[in-house]
């Protein structure tokens, strides 16, 4: 079964309510299983048998979360070389207290030395969460499940 893997961190909700979205858009494809992890609580071994990924992250001083950072800290090293994570397809929402670019920046970076395979432009909330944003972190997850799905990535 195709399965994409959704990992964030939030403290204040705005985060959670995007990845409860993304997550709500990977659900509309049938076929595909959702699993929606705190960052904290993700691993190498979610990753391994996820299809693909999808990051969510605050902007905490112009870079992602700590917890976020924590994750690819975490299971970086046992991946590198694995075939079942090399250029994993993944997508990134952002909930940013100023334009979210560090934030953004932050991750792709690290996704390019991973490496990861981008195949969707980050979502990114800037201020309140709108039913607009919401509406985009659905597709975002639709998005990348029927390309999982379909194995187009």
């Amino acid at each position: 079964m195709t399965t994409v893997l959704i990992v964030y961190h939030s403290q204040g909700g705005n985060t959670r309510r995007m990845a409860e979205a993304v997550a709500e858009g990977v659900r509309a494809q049938e076929g595909v299983d959702v699993r929606l992890l705190r960052a904290e609580d993700a691993g190498l071994d979610d990753l391994s048998a996820a299809s693909g990924l999808i990051i969510g992250s605050p902007e905490y001083f112009g870079y992602m979360a700590g917890r976020v950072k924590d994750f690819f800290d975490r299971t970086y090293e046992a991946a590198r070389g694995r075939k079942d994570v090399f250029r994993k397809p993944y997508a990134l929402f952002v909930s940013a207290g100023n334009d979210g670019s560090g934030a953004v920046r932050a991750v792709e970076r690290i996704a390019l030395g991973y490496p990861l395979k981008k195949v969707y432009e980050p979502v990114v909330a800037k201020g309140e969460i709108t039913p607009d944003i919401l509406e985009k972190c659905r597709e975002l997850g639709q998005t990348l499940a029927a390309g999982c799905d379909l194995n187009i990535y």
